[in-house]
């Protein structure tokens, strides 16, 4: 078996590595906004569990999908989701590390990587966001067919 790391391996696993390390979520700065005002909290999308915030009351509203970085739905992905019903929107972040395993309790980046991300395979993702918007419709909730998304580090590759 040969052992030899490719270059494109190497040079992808190291810039995220260090864009990992960069953006970890971890710091003293994290925002956190309250959720008055707000129908706030973990949701099951099938088997799949997810955040979801979205304004307190009967109209309907728009959606947005926000995709975490490798870290998963960590208090900051929570937060950007509750800044987003504060506009007005209902945001809900899926667990799409879920089947590989929880990157929120774990410290060790390459682990993350090796083991969580790269083990989920994109075709996978592309099902769970699809059925994140399925759940968000047959939820009453949603504002025609209103659907944005976004993302962040590897989030952003997703989107």
């Amino acid at each position: 078996m040969d052992n030899k790391l490719g270059r494109g391996t190497f040079v992808v696993t190291s810039l995220a590595t260090g864009f990992a390390l960069a953006v970890s979520p971890v710091t003293a700065e994290t925002l956190h906004t309250d959720s008055t005002g707000l129908v706030a909290g973990e949701i099951k999308i099938g088997e799949m569990l997810a955040y979801r915030a979205q304004p307190d009351g009967g109209a309907k509203f728009p959606l947005v999908v926000v995709v975490p970085e490798i870290f998963g739905v960590h208090e900051h992905i929570e937060d950007v989701c509750r800044r987003l019903a504060k506009a007005g929107y209902t945001a809900i972040a899926p667990e799409l590390f879920a089947r590989q395993g929880d990157p929120t309790k774990m410290t060790d980046i390459n682990a993350i990587i090796t083991n969580v991300v790269n083990e989920t395979p994109d075709e996978l993702v592309m099902k769970d966001l699809d059925a994140t918007v399925e759940w968000a419709k047959k939820s009453g909730k949603l504002d025609g067919d209103r659907v944005g998304i976004t993302g962040f580090c590897w989030g952003g590759r997703i989107v």
